[in-house]
């Protein structure tokens, strides 16, 4: 029985092609001395996810600048697979791969990419430690421009500009569209710091995106008026507690 270790299984994720060809040529270079496979490609966040979900990788080589989803909500959302793999970042930026070093990326690569770099690198896949989300939610500098779930076994990714509101219920968030409801287990608080210009809150439970709301008025429940919310696109109405009534006022203005 041979004790040669097992190829990494790699992919290469990039918006632009002649970088991704660049990778596979050093990575042509590195597997001559480390024994890899390459998985395959992706020109975009959504379609490595898609490509995870079919093939398991042991380590992603991903670029930082990418439009739509950048390489650092990627890996925030590469999390919630079953065998979430290794990340090595790589990036033109160094302020930025300073930064991936110190939140436990297993590495980051400083373009253009040299195969010595990438194999010292590579050798530090088996033993690294995972990535953190509080990490991970360091290094962004923008809001994601998705939420994702994991249902099914699959990664559901809901832009951002699609939810109606998000509602705390114990663990978990519920993430509501016009289309149906996703669980996530995230903090009320930390979407409400993170997206406070798109949403407001109009309970302590609940967040509300400020285009999705239509009105307001007034409803019974318990032989008690209440102030609830109109919304866009679905029928359901939500409750405004006392405490932020204010919403209503800025919401007239």
């Amino acid at each position: 029985m041979s004790d040669a270790p097992k190829p990494l299984c790699v992919l290469i994720v990039d918006d632009e092609a002649p970088a991704r060809s660049r990778m596979h040529d050093v990575l042509a270079d590195c597997a001559q001395e480390f024994p890899l496979e390459i998985a395959g490609e992706a020109a975009s966040g959504r379609a490595a996810l898609e490509l995870l979900e079919r093939v398991p990788c042991d380590v992603v080589l991903l670029d930082v600048r990418m439009p739509e989803m950048d390489g650092i909500e990627l890996a925030q959302h590469l999390l919630k697979l079953d065998r979430p793999p290794a990340v090595i970042f790589a990036t033109a930026y160094d302020a930025y791969a300073l930064k991936a070093f110190e939140v436990n990326a297993v590495d980051y690569l400083l373009k253009p990419i040299r195969a010595a770099r990438l194999k010292e690198a590579l050798a530090r896949v088996r033993t690294a430690r995972p990535l953190r989300p509080e990490a991970l939610r360091e290094l962004q500098r923008a809001p994601r421009a998705h939420l994702s779930a994991q249902e099914r076994g699959k990664i559901e990714l809901i832009p951002i500009g699609d939810i109606v509101y998000l509602k705390a219920e114990l663990k978990y968030v519920t993430v509501r569209t016009a289309r149906g409801e996703h669980l996530i287990e995230e903090s009320l608080s930390r979407l409400e710091e993170e997206y406070g210009e798109r949403f407001v809150r109009v309970h302590r439970n609940c967040l509300v995106a400020r285009g999705a709301i239509r009105g307001f008025e007034r409803a019974a429940e318990n032989g008690e008026a209440r102030w609830v919310v109109v919304l866009n696109g679905i029928e359901e109405k939500l409750p405004v507690s006392r405490r932020q009534q204010h919403v209503m006022r800025e919401f007239f203005r």
